[in-house]
């Protein structure tokens, strides 16, 4: 709203809170009785006054008081309640370490969908990619790395070389290093696929694109 050109504003009472800390929740959500705040999948053995949220994963407490712990995919964080505005030095230090957890997180999301960053090791490079039903990845290669691409659900039209097929659930493809390809979703469902990079090189930067439905740089 703030780089709007056009807005109109109507006069509303109905309150605010812009929940600027993790303390803020306590203004807006509902306490059990011992004034914990509990969010996901939380078992909770006698804390008491306590902030938990958590993910899809197990977070287990035992007699917390006063605490706040927060867990996500990316990080997991643990303070004193009466320390949360200092979450913000924790964000410094980051800074100063050059954490890659400041400007990307393990699901990414893109025009044509998402992905997610499974696992990373030495020379591989293991995600979960998601594309919209009729989306469309840019046409590319890559210098320093291969792809094997194994689709989990849908149907994937994948164009390497000269060549263009399709691929279904439990059949998979390889994008040799160098060679343009691109991957697309034909069908009405999102298509689920799992990428292995195998490369020297395996950042998002090593990336040629020869035509893009996005308009991102080519």
């Amino acid at each position: 709203m703030e780089k709007a050109s056009k807005v109109a504003v109507v006069p509303a009472d109905m309150g605010w809170n812009d929940v600027g800390s993790w303390r803020a929740l306590e203004d807006i959500s509902e306490k059990d009785r011992s004034g914990n705040i509990m969010s996901g999948n939380v078992v909770d053995i006698g804390s008491k006054n306590s902030i938990i949220y958590a993910g899809k994963r197990v977070v287990a407490t035992v007699g917390l008081e006063n605490l706040i712990v927060v867990d996500t995919p990316d990080a997991t964080l643990i303070c004193n309640k009466n320390n949360a505005q200092d979450v913000r030095k924790v964000v410094d230090v980051l800074k100063q370490k050059g954490a890659e957890e400041l400007v990307e997180h393990l699901t990414v999301n893109r025009p044509w969908g998402s992905y997610t960053l499974l696992e990373v090791g030495n020379r591989y490079k293991i995600k979960r990619i998601v594309v919209k039903p009729g989306a469309k990845l840019s046409h590319q290669l890559h210098h320093h790395r291969s792809e094997h691409w194994v689709v989990v659900a849908g149907t994937a039209r994948v164009m390497i070389g000269d060549k263009t097929y399709n691929v279904h659930p439990n059949e998979s493809t390889y994008v040799p290093i160098s060679t343009k390809h691109r991957l697309e979703n034909p069908g009405k469902v999102p298509l689920h696929l799992i990428e292995v990079q195998n490369g020297d090189y395996l950042e998002e930067d090593d990336i040629v694109r020869f035509d893009d439905e996005y308009g991102r740089k080519i």
